[in-house]
């Protein structure tokens, strides 16, 4: 399958271009920053120089002399031209021109020199020293001098900028691939996942972020496997259950057609038609129960409910029921001094809900024995309601997978009366939309299973 997104790159392709454009942006701004800074540390520099010579010279005892006789070889191919101010303030040497009145003024005050000047037509940087013995020492350099060592720094911060640059991206593609690899890995399990294979392993390496996807990829299998594996028992147990009526149906249907019932069987037959019908009947009505319990837009109708009155309504209702059957339908009301329970909850649903409850209970149940609906006040202030039979109870097991969909049906359709076998999933289901618990206790004071279900005294938010 081709899961390619038009439009869309790669999360490795993405980061190359993000950390690949950082680092060019960082390589821009730091070559701006020494494009700007190079002609100033390499006027800087000339400057230093300048003063380093001229302070030197200016500690010689007889100024005019040595710079006068030295004058041509110290210039040499530097360009650097020499000047003297004698202490009666008059000028000499090849750079003398250079000097201003402004400028022989500070030296001769005893305070060195060091700005721009023009000698020759031509700029020039101009570095006095006062001397030891009065007057001062002028060099002057020419500013192509500083433009030449300009450029060669420029050059030189060229390379290391390119290799800065190209590291960067580099660093950029192995980090890219190694955050994405982990990343690609999980997707590819996913759509594994989403194409019906099972068992898929994601790896959980890499980032913090990426080993979560990987885990939670593991934990989505996992419960995928799970639920489809309840779902196919269930898909089974339907089956079976609906083939059975349906196999009946069939046989006597068939048999009606060909005139192989006798008349005297005809109510006999047509009684167990009417009872497989109703059968069927039950049972996609529990089907439908459940799938609306399931939907998103299942919607409850809240208001204040008197859940000891209702409780009394469906033990009177039921009683009939457990007579007929030799069972004893006994009503516990728990409050102290017989005040009413109330909770803001959806009446109709809770006597659902107890319907279920006790009619799964009547079928388990023996004639002799008893069956409990109690109904009181719970410990954090909401309702309790409990459904306790005399019936054989269940085991540790059973209480385990008590309300899975069609777990109890087949593990005792061959030794106890069954229903659909999607009771108990019904009456959770509709329990946790009713914002409560139902529990079970495999064994309760009547011998039986009792199951306690509580309720909020104000239905959950949302």
């Amino acid at each position: 399958m081709n899961r390619d997104h038009p439009g869309r790159g790669s999360l490795a392709r993405h980061l190359i271009l993000l950390t690949t454009v950082v680092a060019a942006l960082a390589v821009l701004l730091t070559g701006l920053v020494a494009w700007q800074t190079a002609a100033h540390s390499a006027e800087q520099r000339e400057r230093e120089q300048l003063v380093r010579q001229a302070t030197v010279l200016g500690r010689l005892p007889a100024l005019s002399e040595v710079l006068f006789n030295g004058a041509q070889t110290l210039g040499g191919p530097n360009g650097v031209e020499l000047a003297v101010i004698a202490p009666d303030g008059s000028v000499g040497g090849t750079a003398a021109p250079a000097v201003d009145t402004a400028a022989k003024a500070d030296l001769l005050a005893g305070r060195p020199v060091s700005r721009g000047s023009v000698l020759g037509g031509a700029d020039v940087l101009l570095v006095g020293v006062p001397g030891v013995r009065g007057g001062a020492v002028v060099l002057t350099e020419p500013y192509t001098v500083v433009a030449q060592n300009t450029s060669r720094i420029r050059r030189n911060t060229l390379l290391p900028l390119v290799v800065g640059m190209v590291g960067a991206a580099l660093a950029g593609v192995l980090m890219a691939r190694r955050i994405a690899r982990p990343l690609t890995a999980a997707a590819r399990v996913a759509h594994r996942i989403a194409d019906g294979e099972r068992g898929v392993r994601a790896p959980v390496a890499g980032t913090r972020e990426a080993a979560e996807i990987g885990h939670a990829l593991n934990v989505l299998d996992d419960a995928l496997a799970r639920s489809e594996n309840r779902q196919r028992d269930f898909l089974l147990s339907v089956s079976h259950e609906l083939r059975t009526p349906l196999t009946a149906l069939q046989g006597y249907a068939e048999a009606l057609a060909d005139g192989l019932i006798e008349p005297e069987r005809l109510p006999e037959v047509g009684a167990t038609l009417s009872g497989e019908t109703r059968r069927l009947d039950r049972f996609l009505d529990d089907l439908l129960a459940l799938a609306r319990l399931e939907g998103h837009d299942f919607r409850l109708e809240v208001a204040e409910t008197d859940l000891t009155a209702l409780v009394a309504e469906a033990a009177a209702f039921w009683a009939g029921h457990g007579a007929r059957n030799g069972v004893d339908l006994r009503l516990e009301r728990l409050a102290p001094d017989g005040a009413p329970v109330l909770a803001d909850t959806d009446a109709f649903r809770v006597r659902q809900l107890v319907d279920g409850l006790v009619q799964n209970a009547l079928r388990v149940t023996p004639s002799g024995r008893p069956l409990v609906l109690a109904v009181g006040p719970a410990a954090d202030g909401g309702a309790r309601l409990q459904v306790r039979d005399g019936g054989p109870g269940l085991t540790d097991e059973d209480v385990r997978v008590a309300f899975d969909s069609g777990a109890l049906h087949r593990r005792y359709r061959a030794t106890r009366p069954v229903g659909s076998g999607l009771g108990l999933a019904i009456a959770h289901r509709l329990t946790g939309l009713l914002g409560g618990t139902v529990t079970v206790d495999g064994h309760g004071p009547e011998g039986g299973a009792s199951f306690t279900v509580t309720l909020p005294a104000t239905p959950a938010a949302g």
